[in-house]
């Protein structure tokens, strides 16, 4: 099974993984600025300062010059809000933006001896191995572990302790505001209807799905889609994987895949798929290939793919569903 927010070698590493993360609902975007999650070591704002995480206060004693990414989001969360000169270097999973410094460091099974090697004087994390946190402390490195968000609002705090912690409190304001006002004008310009269309979203092509329970599933619901695989959640972790025949029964509206990078997965070969020609959101072309990439981080690209999912939301015709 291929998790939205990484990818595994086994089908059931990665369930073990999602149900240790299952996610919640999302946060209504128009409450007002990001909660800040750290506070100032001096009244001026300035270095040092301590970050409150949940993993415990984190002290920087000075603005991070020499920063390492080893999670993806947090790449692209650090470029957002204006930091991106401070990185010296990311995972091998950090593709983007185009200009991060990327490495052979893994963020799933870190080498602390070659984080070492970087010189860093802040590591951002999303997972938080013992080891790691030993290794760096043992060298006075902070780290800041960002878990994958279970809500927007997780988002935006995550954006407002990076923007403290690398004195860019500024720039991850500006990202939040511009987040929130473009959510606010997607939902606001979608059509109504009188029922919900359906939808499914991919995950890979052993057809795992996510539900309205998880990070990406709340971005459905919040321009007013019904997810298909809700019912078939039994266990509740969030990612049941279906079937053939209960999608066919279930024929959706519309199809997001997630899997077109890691299995090859298009619209031309969802078509092919023995059961599938007939399913109505075939049939009307509304099989929406996605970004892999966009849709299984919660930086600020997730305004992108809400963008999409309303796009493609809008263009069904009004007697669908």
């Amino acid at each position: 099974m291929r998790s939205p927010f990484r990818i595994t070698t086994t089908a059931a590493a990665v369930a073990a993984a999602l149900l240790a993360a299952a996610c919640g609902s999302s946060d209504t975007p128009s409450d007002g600025a990001a909660t800040p999650t750290t506070a100032a070591a001096s009244a001026s704002g300035g270095f040092p300062i301590e970050v409150s995480t949940d993993l415990g206060p984190v002290r920087i004693e000075a603005q991070p010059e020499a920063i390492v990414s080893l999670s993806p989001t947090a790449t692209e969360m650090l470029f957002a809000i204006g930091a991106g000169g401070q990185v010296k270097a990311v995972d091998d999973q950090s593709n983007h933006p185009p200009e991060a410094p990327m490495s052979d460091l893994s963020g799933f099974t870190p080498n602390v001896e070659a984080i070492i090697g970087m010189a860093p004087d802040l590591v951002v994390a999303s997972d938080a191995p013992q080891d790691l946190l030993d290794g760096l402390a043992k060298v006075d490195v902070p780290v800041i572990v960002l878990p994958a968000a279970e809500t927007l609002q997780d988002s935006y705090e995550q954006l407002a302790t990076l923007g403290e912690a690398t004195g860019q409190q500024g720039g991850a304001d500006k990202v939040v505001t511009q987040m929130r006002t473009r959510i606010e004008q997607i939902v606001a310009e979608l059509p109504e209807r009188p029922t919900k269309p359906t939808y499914f979203h991919e995950l890979d092509d052993t057809l795992y799905s996510a539900t309205s329970k998880t990070f990406i599933g709340s971005l459905y619901s919040m321009v007013g889609l019904q997810n298909v695989a809700d019912a078939a959640d039994k266990d509740g972790t969030g990612y049941p994987q279906l079937s053939v025949e209960y999608l066919v029964q279930a024929d959706p509206d519309l199809i997001f895949l997630a899997d077109t990078k890691c299995c090859g997965q298009t619209a031309a070969t969802v078509a092919a798929r023995p059961g599938w020609s007939g399913l109505k959101a075939v049939t009307s072309g509304s099989v929406i290939e996605l970004d892999d990439d966009i849709a299984s981080r919660w930086g600020p690209r997730v305004v992108d793919q809400l963008e999409t999912v309303a796009d493609a939301m809008a263009k069904l015709p009004a007697t669908n569903s």
